[in-house]
């Protein structure tokens, strides 16, 4: 059932479940409730600024609005809408004349949650509550009662007392960042819990040393990590810098690089290519720390985080020349070796089909197969095998059961063309192939040039191979009459033309799952069957003359 690998993480899953079972019945006594108890803060030492929590608030203004809500009917009316118990809506509320009904909504909540609920007490859910109290503690006391200030304070330090306890327990590293800003936050409002800062500021120093490369991009390959991580780091540096606290250096190190990655990942579109879980971002907030990034030339890199970027006048490629990450790091990894994305005058051409995670568990399940991405598949397998056992898919999540190599990686960047060619062997071992991906900007010719090659190893049977181009959803494509080629509509005056030589294309339906719905688009493929000969394909994408 498992090899000696396997057989770890089942364990480590099976002592997690356990651990996890005993927890919930723990958690929920009155011992433990008590044992939460602890020094009541006096006063507070620094009020945040309100508005850096619209570093993580997805609300939008308008889509929340409390003064037309009654405070006595809030949580009977939201009683089976958990999103509500972490506070983001808080970002939305009319300084001016919401306190007092503030107020009443947060006594109500404390009347019935302040000892620990399952749901209510869940660790994302209380870190962000936590921070989104903290952040507008100004306004929620202003005009309060002593009773009332007293039993929101012991309620901070309370779910703070409950972080610190289980904070070594904690495996999830989104969730982990979540808890150290919450005790820094606490750390710094509250001088009774100075040492909160202290714990926090070292945890933290460990967490960026272990879920970042030297580029400061995570281990996880992924820009959505990469985009929440800089969000609450950004939140932390804030505030201690508004504080006037010592400012870590790791820290400012740390957040610069993160500035730069996401300066190399930023898409004309304002958004990030679909690699590895990534999902549509809107980056307009980061735009402000992005002027201040300067980078010399020789500080500019052309790959971070296994992904190359290349660009050419009013052309941009991205494509993916990494391997997966580690088994611990791989729970949001999409199989698509030398996939690629590419974009022509600020539009998106061709694109990956994006991660599902926020639609369905089926769509992020369909998101992470080979046939996804734009790259090669053989015999409809995906690259990459995923875990299926259940239990260490609800520890770990869909994590990834096998690993493959890319080499011979080749740079090339002179006066007629940027690009590279990287071969993967994760087809290796099934069915004796290695792919060898040619990718280029022409600039000359203000043109895309690729060049896919299928070495076979050694005899065997045959493979059928298919090639996928899936096309950004907004663009509608043709098939020629040549058979050979496919007219893509990007306006009503432009078009482009898809070309294979010696080839036939077919044009097929696909979907998109980069955003919160299953969108239609087309996919441009090119399929055919090999026996015991190696075989190249030459591809380009121009514009119509």
């Amino acid at each position: 059932m498992f090899g000696l690998k396997g057989a770890y993480f089942y364990l480590i899953a099976l002592q997690i479940t356990i651990i996890k079972f005993f927890k919930k019945i723990y958690f929920t006594s009155n011992y433990y409730n008590k044992s939460l108890l602890s020094k009541i803060p006096v006063q507070v030492y620094y009020n945040p600024n309100p508005f850096l929590l619209s570093i993580i608030s997805p609300y939008k203004r308008g889509s929340f609005k409390i003064s037309e809500i009654n405070p006595n009917d809030f949580w009977l009316s939201h009683k089976n809408n958990f999103d509500h118990h972490n506070f983001l809506w808080l970002s939305l509320i009319d300084r001016k004349v919401d306190g007092k009904n503030i107020q009443k909504i947060i006594f109500l909540w404390m009347l019935k949650y302040s000892n620990f609920k399952r749901k209510i007490w869940e660790t994302s859910t209380l870190c962000t509550r936590i921070i989104s109290w903290m952040l507008n503690i100004d306004i929620i006391i202003s005009n309060g009662t002593f009773e009332f200030k007293k039993k929101f304070f012991q309620n901070i330090i309370l779910q703070c007392n409950h972080l610190k306890k289980n904070i070594k327990f904690e495996k999830n590293s989104l969730h982990k960042l979540k808890i150290l800003t919450a005790l820094i936050l606490s750390g710094i409002i509250f001088k009774e819990y100075e040492e909160n800062y202290s714990i926090g500021i070292k945890e933290l120093e460990k967490f960026v040393k272990s879920n970042f490369d030297v580029d400061g991009f995570p281990l996880t390959r992924s820009t959505d990590d990469l985009i929440f991580f800089t969000k609450y780091l950004l939140l932390c540096y804030e505030n201690i810098k508004d504080a006037h606290q010592y400012m870590p250096e790791f820290l400012d190190e740390i957040i610069k690089k993160n500035l730069e990655c996401i300066k190399f990942f930023k898409t004309p579109n304002n958004q990030t290519p679909l690699f590895n879980g990534a999902s549509e971002n809107d980056l307009n907030y980061f735009n402000k720390y992005l002027e201040k990034i300067r980078l010399t030339k020789k500080e500019k890199k052309n790959t971070i985080g296994g992904i190359f970027s290349a660009k050419s006048k009013n052309q941009i490629l991205y494509l993916d020349i990494g391997e997966p990450p580690k088994k611990s790091f791989s729970k949001n990894y999409q199989s698509g070796p030398l996939s690629f994305e590419y974009y022509l005058d600020g539009t998106k051409i061709i694109t990956n089909c994006g991660f599902g995670g926020n639609i369905s568990p089926k769509a992020e399940l369909l998101s992470k197969l080979t046939a996804s991405q734009s790259t090669l598949t053989i015999n409809d397998t995906s690259v990459t095998k995923f875990e299926k056992n259940k239990l260490l898919n609800n520890i770990f999540g869909n994590s990834i059961k096998n690993t493959f190599k890319t080499n011979e990686l080749k740079y090339v960047d002179d006066k007629n063309m940027h690009g590279c060619s990287i071969i993967h062997n994760g087809y290796e071992k099934d069915f004796s192939c290695i792919h060898k991906r040619e990718i280029y900007l022409d600039h000359e010719a203000n043109k895309l040039k690729g060049i896919d090659h299928i070495f076979k190893k050694s005899d065997g049977l045959p493979i059928r191979y298919v090639f996928r181009f899936h096309l950004n959803p907004e663009l509608e494509a043709v098939k020629t009459m040549s058979g050979n080629s496919a007219l893509i509509q990007v306006t009503k005056n432009k078009s482009l033309v898809f070309t294979i030589k010696d080839e036939n294309l077919e044009m097929e339906k696909s979907i998109y799952l980069g955003g919160k719905k299953i969108l239609d688009n087309t996919c441009i493929t090119i399929s055919g069957n090999l026996v015991n000969k190696d075989k190249s394909f030459y591809w380009e994408i121009k514009k119509k003359i």
